[in-house]
C-alpha cells in the first residue's frame, strides 16, 4: 500500500514538474491585457499570454454588427502603436480586432487561445496554479485582465420568470431587425441603452424607455478633468472594499446629433423603473402597465472574477481591495481593467503601473 502510494506521490511531483513555469501569467488579451503584455516585454520577466477567445480582439469581437465606428465612444491606443479611425460606417466588432491582432504581430505578444482559466490557486513555494481544462500554468505572479463581458447582470424583478415574452441582455442583441413589429422596453441608462433604444425605434412596433434613475446628459466637452472626476468616484469605491461600479455607469450621457434627432422625434420619453414584470408585460408600482413582447436589459455587466475565487481575496463588503492595481490582500496578484482602470485610457496606464510593481516585487529577495 505504501508503494502504490509512494507512486501516487511521484507521478503527482512528475505532473508539477512539467507544468509551465514562468514569473507572470496575464489572463486575457483584450486592451488590459495586451497594455500589461507589451510592457512584459521590456522588463526582464519571463511571461505568459491567456486568452478565452478563438481569435484577437477581446470582448469587441463579440459586439453588435450594428455598432460602427461612428457611435464608439473611442478607442485609446495601445502602447506604441497608433490605431488609425477606419471608415465611419466600418463595424466595431471587424475594426478593433484587427487593431489588436496587429498589435500582437508587430509586438510579438505570443497569446495563447482558447485558453478558458477555470481557477487560479496558491502553490508551494508562495506560487500561483493557473488551471484551465487541458493546462495548468505555474507562477510568481499574476495581472488579471478579464474585464466583464462574459458576465452580463441582469436584475431580478418580482414576476420575471412569468414573462410570456422574449427577455435579453444587450451582450446578446444581433441588430434591430429581430424587433420589427414588437413592442420593446429597454432598460438602462447608459450610452448601451440609448443607442439600442434609437435603433430599435425605428423599426418597433413601440418603445418604452425605463431607468432606475434620472439619465444625465452632458452638454459640455468630455474634457480630462471630468474623465479624472469620473475615475475617482469608481476608484474610492473599490478603496473602500465595496464591488466596483462601472466606468460607464458614472459616466453621463452625451448629446451626439442621433440623440438630439432621436429627442425630437419623442424617442428619449424616459419613464421611473418599473415594478414588477407580469406576463403580458410590466406593471408600475401605481398600478399603470404596458403591454410588451420584449424585455431587453441594457443593466451592465459585472467583473469577470470566479476564477480567483480560490485565493479568497474578497472583503466583507462584497468587493476586492485594490490599491492602484494591486490586491492588499495578495500584492503578487493585479486587477488590470478592474474598478478605475476600466476604460481604455486607465487600461493602459494600469499595466504599465502593474508591470512595475511586480518587477519591483519579484526583484527583492525573499523572506527568511
Amino acid at each position: 500500500m505504501r508503494s502504490i502510494a509512494r507512486g501516487k506521490a511521484r507521478a503527482s511531483l512528475d505532473v508539477v514538474r512539467h507544468m509551465p513555469e514562468t514569473d507572470v501569467v496575464v489572463i486575457g488579451a483584450g486592451q488590459a491585457g495586451l497594455s500589461s503584455g507589451y510592457h512584459l516585454r521590456s522588463s526582464g520577466l519571463d511571461f505568459a499570454v491567456l486568452d478565452a477567445n478563438p481569435a484577437p480582439g477581446g470582448a469587441w469581437q463579440h459586439r453588435w454588427p450594428t455598432l460602427h465606428m461612428a457611435t464608439v465612444h473611442g478607442i485609446f491606443d495601445l502602447p506604441g502603436m497608433r490605431f488609425t479611425p477606419p471608415p465611419p460606417d466600418e463595424p466595431a466588432a471587424d475594426a478593433v480586432p484587427a487593431y489588436f491582432a496587429a498589435f500582437e504581430r508587430e509586438f510579438g505578444i505570443d497569446v495563447q487561445r482558447p485558453v478558458a482559466v477555470s481557477a487560479v490557486r496558491n502553490a508551494r513555494g508562495g506560487r500561483l496554479l493557473v488551471e484551465s481544462v487541458n493546462s495548468t500554468w505555474t507562477t510568481r505572479a499574476l495581472i488579471n485582465a478579464t474585464g466583464t463581458w462574459t458576465r452580463p447582470f441582469v436584475p431580478y424583478y418580482p414576476g420575471q420568470e412569468t414573462f410570456h415574452g422574449r427577455q435579453l441582455h444587450t451582450a446578446q442583441y444581433r441588430g434591430p431587425a429581430e424587433f420589427a413589429g414588437k413592442r420593446v422596453v429597454v432598460v438602462g441608462g447608459g450610452t448601451s441603452a440609448v443607442q439600442l433604444l434609437v435603433e430599435i425605434a425605428d423599426i418597433a412596433a413601440t418603445t418604452t424607455w425605463v431607468t432606475r434613475r434620472p439619465p444625465v446628459f452632458r452638454d459640455g466637452p468630455f474634457t480630462p478633468d471630468y474623465g479624472r472626476e469620473v475615475v475617482a468616484k469608481v476608484e474610492a469605491r473599490v478603496r473602500a472594499g465595496l464591488p466596483p461600479g462601472s466606468i460607464a455607469s458614472a459616466t453621463e450621457l452625451s448629446w451626439t446629433p442621433q440623440l438630439l434627432e432621436a429627442r425630437e422625434r419623442g424617442v428619449l420619453l424616459r419613464r421611473p423603473m418599473f415594478d414588477r414584470i407580469v406576463p403580458d408585460g410590466v406593471q408600475w408600482r401605481d398600478g399603470a402597465a404596458q403591454e410588451v413582447d420584449v424585455i431587453l436589459w441594457c443593466t451592465g455587466f459585472r467583473p469577470a472574477l470566479d476564477h480567483l475565487a480560490p485565493l479568497r481575496l474578497r472583503g466583507p463588503r462584497g468587493g476586492i481591495v485594490v490599491d492602484g492595481t494591486r490586491v492588499v490582500a495578495d500584492p503578487r496578484i493585479h486587477l488590470v481593467g478592474y474598478g478605475p482602470s476600466a476604460s481604455t485610457v486607465g487600461a493602459n496606464r494600469a499595466g504599465r503601473a502593474a508591470v512595475r510593481e511586480l518587477r519591483a516585487l519579484l526583484a527583492a529577495p525573499a523572506p527568511i
